[in-house]
């Protein structure tokens, strides 16, 4: 049995990678050829955690994975990560374990590459501008995943904690060789961006309607409980809105639950499931279409894709 850290895995993913990965799962997932049971949660009120179990098997790629994912906002306090996570793989033929994975690099991985895949389909080949809210790990990857699949040249940051926006400037800047500027204000933040990015741990919307040109991609992952949301009504009202998964997506996102609920929109207000966008089912942007959002909750197929993708880099 393997045993790998983050560190281990950090050397050997691309994000070129992990974004061809996490596209071939939803083609796959597409074709009705994955097993993925619902995320099983629970809630740690008593810390303001919640821990996930979250399995799957991909027939085509011959791959089971389980993801065990613990997230706590109130860690950065402790100086721990917000976002822990382990994988297991296990080989399908015979049910042995095959390696186990630290998985928080690969979580963060695999949510940058998602928004990456979808901004394929969605944002505009021009564009050249993003704004990301949060500037946690998994922003570091959500810029990261936009900067390979589209031709960036700026990325502008908004975080309520100054020192955290400015390592993340340092970090950033430094990485994708392009301007990263923090910006103080949410509005100014996103005035005139082409993409925009929400990767926090708000229960509150973070991103306006009013804000926004009428012609930006928004990929919204830091919130996937019911009561959370990150995006207000308006936007998803105004918005061609894509999910990563209907039924999970049902379950778990206020970014859309709340709307429904409000009586802003109806279910049919939803485009497409991103695996419909891969398969060619139906067409992403369109020349007419004005602003986009990206919902997505996070599925097991994008860790159980990940992961194999490391392995096949071993073997």
């Amino acid at each position: 049995m393997l045993i790998l850290s983050d560190q281990d895995i950090a050397k050997l993913l691309t994000m070129e990678e992990a974004i061809f990965a996490v596209e071939q799962a939803f083609k796959e997932y597409a074709k009705e050829t994955v097993d993925m049971p619902d995320r099983s949660t629970i809630m740690i009120e008593k810390h303001n955690g919640s821990i996930s179990f979250m399995p799957s098997y991909l027939q085509n790629a011959q791959v089971q994975a389980t993801k065990i994912i613990s997230i706590y906002p109130d860690n950065p306090r402790k100086n721990l990560p917000t976002t822990i996570a382990w994988i297991i793989v296990i080989d399908p033929e015979t049910g042995m374990i095959k390696a186990f994975m630290d998985g928080t690099y690969v979580t963060a991985m695999r949510t940058g590459a998602i928004t990456g895949v979808a901004a394929k389909y969605l944002a505009r080949k021009d564009a050249k501008t993003v704004t990301v809210f949060g500037a946690g790990v998994q922003a570091r990857t959500q810029v990261w995943a936009i900067k390979t699949v589209r031709d960036i040249e700026q990325v502008r940051v908004y975080d309520p904690i100054q020192a955290t926006a400015e390592k993340f400037v340092a970090e950033m800047s430094k990485k994708l060789g392009i301007e990263v500027i923090q910006i103080d204000s949410p509005q100014k933040a996103v005035y005139g961006s082409d993409i925009i990015i929400t990767a926090t741990t708000s229960s509150q919307p973070v991103l306006k309607c009013e804000w926004m040109d009428k012609k930006t991609h928004v990929s919204a992952i830091g919130a996937f409980y019911p009561n959370y949301r990150e995006l207000d009504t308006a936007t998803i009202a105004e918005a061609k809105v894509v999910v990563d998964d209907l039924d999970a997506v049902m379950r778990e996102a206020g970014d859309i639950l709340i709307p429904l609920k409000e009586g802003a929109i109806t279910k049919d207000h939803i485009y497409a499931e991103l695996k419909d966008l891969v398969s060619g089912e139906k067409r992403g942007r369109l020349s007419e279409d004005g602003l986009t959002v990206f919902k997505t909750v996070g599925l097991a197929i994008q860790d159980a894709s990940v992961a194999k993708m490391v392995l096949n880099k071993i073997e």
